[in-house]
């Protein structure tokens, strides 16, 4: 199983969000250049980036600071936040990303996310899904800063993105995001019985090494971890030696 470390952006700066409410925000000093050495140099061969100000500020938005990341990390990166078109696609590839992460857009607008792995290549994007149960217990694929719920749940999205050659994919409950309270193993085990052609990243709630060990029996591909990194609940090393 691989580890991927995430370091969110924000004025230039590693943060993280509780819940993704930019009103919770926590700011670490970590410049993110070098932290992003700091786990390659730990053993890292991936790195999770996601851009805070373009997800929240759109064409507005300054992402002078993730070019400046993507030209300096020294290992492979996915990144992902205000993915809306094709250019925004195209640029992160062409400075420098490994893999583009599409969130809302594969929701509202499947049909265009399935267009983009034809044209730019199924191992070249991502697709992720923040999911919230409803009261019978149905995922479902939240949008619009996770305040509105989907018009198909996520299996019903799954389907059809899978069958347009989808490959990787994040998938998040959000409940769990930023808050330290452990993954959601049944999440995922689910999704990989349903769909074990996909490569199933999990994220959300990983606070110790226990619950690395237990994602490794879900059948997720890779885990993303970085709060619990940053608040040095364990290491790089320490995560690897659990994962490999």
């Amino acid at each position: 199983m691989q580890l991927i470390p995430a370091i969110d952006l924000l004025d230039a700066r590693c943060v993280r969000l509780l819940h993704g409410d930019f009103d919770q925000v926590t700011s670490y000093q970590a410049a993110p250049a070098e932290l992003a050495q700091t786990y390659a140099d730990d053993g890292a061969h991936w790195l999770h980036v996601v851009d805070l100000a373009a997800s929240r500020d759109g064409v507005a938005a300054d992402t002078s600071a993730l070019f400046d990341l993507l030209e300096r990390a020294p290992q492979a990166v996915q990144t992902g936040g205000g993915v809306r078109s094709d250019k925004d696609v195209d640029a992160r590839l062409r400075a420098g990303a490994s893999r583009v992460v599409t969130g809302s857009l594969c929701v509202t607008n499947t049909a265009k996310m399935i267009d983009w792995l034809d044209h730019f290549g199924t191992e070249q994007l991502v697709a992720a899904l923040d999911v919230r149960y409803d009261e019978k217990g149905v995922p479902w694929p939240q949008i619009h800063g996770w305040t509105e719920p989907a018009e198909r749940n996520l299996w019903q999205l799954l389907d059809e993105l899978t069958e347009g050659g989808l490959r990787h994919l994040l998938c998040t409950d959000i409940s769990r995001d930023g808050a330290l309270s452990g993954p959601n193993l049944d999440l995922y085990t689910e999704i990989s019985r349903h769909y074990p052609q996909l490569c199933l990243q999990a994220s959300g709630g990983v606070s110790c090494l226990e619950d690395l060990q237990q994602l490794k029996d879900t059948g997720a591909s890779a885990v993303i971890a970085g709060k619990a990194l940053l608040d040095k609940r364990f290491s790089i090393k320490e995560a690897l030696a659990v994962l490999l």
